[in-house]
């Protein structure tokens, strides 16, 4: 089902509503830049024609063609995806390694999940949805150890304590994160 409209639609609501709750957070370049890469012609013509509405158009695309290219481009262009963070091991031989997550975009990351599960739940939503999704698609995760218990915490205390919970336990280390990068710019200023 081809729909510009309601593709538009769909990226634009979750953008502003990413946005928005990274405003409460303290993260307000990365809610401002958030998913900006939705509406290049690579993911944005590949969105409208694998519309669905109630997913993610990346998966009808894969179901279709075997690949999603709008979802290779996209994760390539969004450190909130885990999967941007791959790189070569330093140890010969591994090859390629997923690598820890810097918390900001661990943070993007939980955001992202909580308001995607809003908008394909619609009505259906309930604090537990992240979770759920997450818990659910687990076994394909090739994640960083520590990026992945990050991000279960987060979930788990979302699920357990709800948003409003959840989001002011970000906030604060939002805030701490900030004060040591300003002290460590003294320092560094200093010496």
């Amino acid at each position: 089902m081809v729909s510009i409209v309601g593709h538009f639609r769909t990226i634009t609501e979750h953008k502003i509503n990413v946005m928005k709750t990274c405003f409460k957070v303290g993260l307000y370049k990365q809610g401002l830049l958030h998913d900006n890469s939705k509406y290049y012609p690579t993911e944005f013509i590949r969105g409208c024609m694998f519309y669905q509405g109630d997913k993610s158009p990346n998966v009808e695309e894969r179901n279709q063609i075997g690949y999603s290219a709008a979802w290779m481009h996209h994760k390539g262009r969004n450190k909130h995806h885990f999967e941007y963070w791959n790189d070569y091991s330093q140890t010969p031989g591994a090859g390629l390694v997923p690598v820890r997550m810097p918390e900001r975009y661990v943070y993007e990351m939980f955001i992202d999940r909580i308001v995607a599960s809003k908008i394909y739940k619609g009505a259906d939503y309930s604090q537990h949805s992240p979770l759920e999704y997450y818990m659910a698609h687990n076994k394909m995760h090739w994640i960083h150890p520590d990026t992945r218990r990050d991000l279960e915490k987060l979930l788990v205390m979302l699920d357990r304590e709800g948003e409003e919970f959840a989001l002011a336990y970000v906030r604060r280390k939002v805030v701490k994160m900030r004060k040591n990068h300003i002290r460590n710019l003294f320092r560094g200023f200093l010496n």
